[in-house]
């Protein structure tokens, strides 16, 4: 296929690091950036550009060896060592000269990268990015925003990995076609996993379509089909209608519709949102309403909470002052309201926030008051057999942030968070560095200590437990990478989290890339691999995992 008369859309961007300075070929104000494709550049003139033809097979084969502790007995999990052996292939076919193919059968990430750990101070669920590479390959065609910072209609690591335990669930295999055809965006995925451990075998089908219109504006549809083998949960349907529609270049308005129907639910499955931003280089308006079905479940999707009316309301404002070494202020003010659809209050959040950016790229970040009120209709999980009782919280907390300047070897920040919690009082004290020591060596280093001074707990039965809300929580990361040459690479991720039974992890990936997009892997696993995505701090298990993955590129 030849293109003629083609416009291309084209920006440069240049940082200079030791000024903290960025620089735009077009869309230089500060609301745009590199990003805003609607404000680019045009590149014209050029012509008869053959798309060529993109057909690439990737085989891999892996061995290795897998073990798991005696306390994984009854769960699914086969306790002791087993051996790892398998095979699979990739394959990427180009459709057109903008929609692609992607096929995979027996699918392996043993090369993905490993979940930095949380700890969770909240009653409800964490987000942990996708990182699995067939998942991540235009992951933008299926986004479908609902509100809230994360809530997705659609989350990928959903499929292959257990939500609960974050144990990697086999795939049989998969196909995904995404691109554009004219003016429309298309997505289009199946993919079949099989049983494993306490995990039934299930088949997924999810298709997105979106309709460009003005400056970035579009309105799409989307559906998600779930079949599983769990004979009480046999089935998940997500439907959804979503827009995005840009008035003024500034002013953006988000709305959406969505729907799910699982078994023994026939009412209370919808969720419907409105929202806006309105952005200047001196003002942020962000606001939202949002209304959540007490049975909106969308299994194959990420959602906080159910049950809720949030209203949502955000406003900064932008200073920059005539003072030398100082480029911009910042004043924030936002409250959340998040009460039942009985109009019960369940959460309410109202914060206010000072920042300061300086021009060597040092920050200050500081919460001047942050007020609490949270409902626990049941027990909170805060820590191991530590539980937070059922009641009507009202607590307050303070935040100082600050970070040393970007133009620097070593950059560091320390992060500050104290005041009430609950029935007590909680001191988060945070402090993350980078060292980056030439081109080819780097060290990055995060360490947290919580410190809770609780009221009345109770262990799992309700059981009172005397003098237990006093306790620490420690975890960090320290993480190095090291460069050989252009092509063999030793990264290292060593974790610590005290809250678990097993508290320190690692994962160590030696990575040849021996000819292009082709690797050999050869990597070491203590600890989990993908974190668990139910609320509070659920129990996980420690799994020893040996992997050697060879990959191999070729264009029939």
């Amino acid at each position: 296929m030849r293109s003629r008369d083609v416009v291309w859309g084209i920006n440069f961007k240049r940082f200079i690091r030791r000024k903290n300075e960025e620089n735009l070929w077009s869309g230089w104000r500060r609301t745009y950036g590199a990003a805003r494709i609607s404000h680019a550049g045009e590149l014209q003139g050029i012509s008869g550009i053959g798309s060529g033809r993109l057909f690439i097979v990737k085989p891999y084969g892996l061995v290795g060896f897998s073990h798991f502790p005696a306390n994984t007995a009854g769960t699914g999990f086969t306790p002791g060592t087993s051996a790892l052996h398998a095979g699979g292939v990739d394959v990427k076919i180009g459709l057109r000269s903008n929609l692609v193919a992607n096929l995979t059968a027996n699918t392996d990430f043993a090369d993905a990268d490993v979940d930095t750990q949380k700890f969770n101070l909240t009653p409800y669920k964490l987000f942990f990015p996708e990182k699995r590479q067939f998942f991540l390959e235009n992951a933008g065609v299926f986004d479908f925003s609902i509100g809230g910072d994360n809530d997705l209609l659609f989350f990928s690591r959903q499929i292959g990995i257990d939500p609960v335990t974050g144990e990697e669930v086999p795939v049989n295999g998969g196909a995904k076609v995404t691109g554009s055809l004219g003016n429309f965006e298309l997505g289009l995925m199946d993919v079949d996993t099989r049983s494993s451990g306490p995990n039934p075998s299930a088949n997924y089908a999810v298709a997105r379509v979106k309709r460009s219109l003005w400056g970035g504006s579009y309105v799409g549809v989307m559906g998600i089909d779930k079949h599983s083998g769990n004979p009480f949960d046999s089935f998940n349907q997500t439907t959804g209608a979503d827009t995005r529609l840009v008035f003024f270049r500034n002013l953006v308005v988000h709305g959406f519709a969505t729907q799910t129907r699982s078994p023994m639910f026939s009412s209370g499955q919808t969720d419907a949102g409105l929202g806006f931003n309105f952005q200047t280089d001196w003002l942020e308006l962000i606001a939202g309403r949002r209304k959540i079905g007490p049975n909106f479940n969308p299994e194959v999707g990420f959602i906080e909470r159910a049950d809720c009316i949030c209203d949502f309301l955000d406003g900064t404002f932008k200073y920059r002052p005539k003072v030398r070494g100082l480029r911009e202020l910042q004043f924030e003010g936002f409250i959340f309201h998040a009460p039942d659809t009985k109009h019960v209050l369940q959460t309410q959040e109202w914060q206010d926030t000072f920042r300061a950016e300086f021009n060597n790229g040092s920050y200050t970040d500081d919460d001047i008051v942050d007020v609490f009120t949270q409902l626990l209709t049941t027990p909170f999980n805060i820590y191991k057999n530590v539980f937070i009782p059922v009641g009507e919280y009202h607590w307050t907390r303070h935040q100082f942030t600050y970070g040393s300047p970007q133009d620097r070897k070593l950059m560091a920040s320390f992060y500050e968070r104290f005041g009430t919690y609950y029935n007590g009082h909680l001191n988060e004290a945070r402090v993350r560095a980078t060292y980056r020591r030439n081109e080819r060596l780097s060290f990055s280093f995060a360490q947290q200590w919580n410190r809770f001074q609780l009221g009345a707990v109770s262990d799992s039965n309700g059981v009172v437990l005397p003098s237990s809300g006093n306790f620490s929580v420690v975890f960090g990361s320290f993480q190095t990478n090291y460069s050989f040459s252009r092509f063999l690479t030793l990264s290292t991720l060593l974790q610590m989290d005290t809250a678990n039974n097993q508290a320190a992890s690692a994962n160590i990936r030696l990575r040849w890339n021996y000819r292009p997009d082709s690797d050999l892997y050869v990597i070491y696993t203590a600890g989990q691999r993908f974190a668990s995505l139910v609320a509070a701090n659920p129990p996980q298990f420690y799994e020893n995992r040996f992997a050697i993955k060879f990959t191999y590129s070729w264009r029939p």
